[in-house]
């Protein structure tokens, strides 16, 4: 009987070490950053639990799921939605929240993220649903905007604070899709063409404009030639006619070099016909004189110029 009242005994300090562990672990709890817990006392709200050691009266107090309190990000599933003008777009959606009152949100809705969802395909409905494709397609901002608002003020007695709400894609029927990009390529080919016949324009007025730089430095260079020319001709009669009045020349010396000046003016072949000055009369009276012919009057003279000339 001794051993036996032993083992009983044995058996009942075990059982008590074992209910003693398990209050003490349903009694104690850990409770981790940016985490919240929901206590119920008997079934009723007790106490919102913070980050943390805290204590727990055993089979009174019963936490409930923690609840996560960082920024959240829910996509949703892509959603019909009809535009003003009739055309069925499928649009998909991006919501960030954050529980800021654990208690609303476990106790004012069910499943706040479903609520969530169906809040946000109901309001982009009613919100698309005012504006045509093309404002549809171009109006992201708007459209956030206006789901951010309702949304924060519908949720906000749930204990959930909605930051941002995005269109992460829009995607109009494929018929219309065909439709924009035949547009878009129609106008790429248009600012191609435009682009194009204005390089072509370009590249005339800058070949008009060298041609005509070129020929203002033709025209300029010719023109410093002549006048080159004409200086350097100039100063070369200059030149000669010092010379000849340093030289004072005799008349018949002057006569002489004329003479022989003659037929080179006539060898020209453009020279069909040309007129003999009056003054070669004096010349070739002075060479009669100096050659000794006695012929004195103007008409010999101009007979022997004509015999000189071929």
């Amino acid at each position: 009987m001794g051993d036996a009242g032993t083992i009983v005994w044995l058996f009942v300090v075990f059982v008590l070490l074992i209910f003693v562990v398990i209050v003490l672990v349903r009694s104690v709890r850990i409770i981790p950053q940016a985490r919240a817990g929901v206590v119920e006392r008997l079934g009723k709200y007790q106490r919102t639990l913070n980050p943390g050691l805290t204590v727990l009266i055993p089979f009174v107090d019963r936490l409930l799921p923690l609840l996560d309190l960082r920024e959240q990000v829910v996509s949703f599933p892509p959603q019909p939605v009809i535009t003003e003008d009739n055309l069925v777009v499928s649009i998909d959606t991006v919501v960030y929240f954050q529980v800021t009152d654990p208690r609303a949100a476990t106790y004012e809705i069910a499943n706040y993220i479903q609520a969530v969802e169906q809040l946000t395909t109901t309001t982009l409905r009613n919100v698309v649903g005012g504006l045509n494709l093309e404002e549809a397609l171009t109006s992201r901002d708007q459209i956030n905007g206006q789901l951010r608002g309702v949304l924060d003020e519908a949720t906000g007695r749930w204990g959930i604070r909605v930051s941002r709400v995005e269109l992460k894609a829009i995607d109009p029927p494929l018929s219309i899709q065909d439709s924009m990009e035949k547009q878009m390529r129609a106008e790429r080919d248009r600012r191609a063409a435009i682009l194009t016949a204005e390089g072509t324009k370009q590249s005339a007025i800058l070949t008009a404009e060298g041609e005509r730089q070129s020929s203002i430095l033709k025209a300029e260079g010719d023109a410093k030639a002549a006048i080159l020319r004409a200086d350097g001709e100039s100063q070369a009669i200059q030149k000669v006619f010092d010379a000849i009045h340093k030289g004072n020349p005799t008349q018949k010396l002057l006569a002489y070099q004329y003479l022989q000046t003659l037929p080179k003016i006539a060898s020209g072949s453009s020279n069909k016909l040309w007129i003999i000055p009056s003054e070669v009369g004096e010349a070739l009276k002075g060479i009669g004189n100096v050659l000794g012919n006695t012929a004195g009057n103007t008409d010999d003279a101009d007979d022997v110029a004509k015999d000189a000339l071929p």
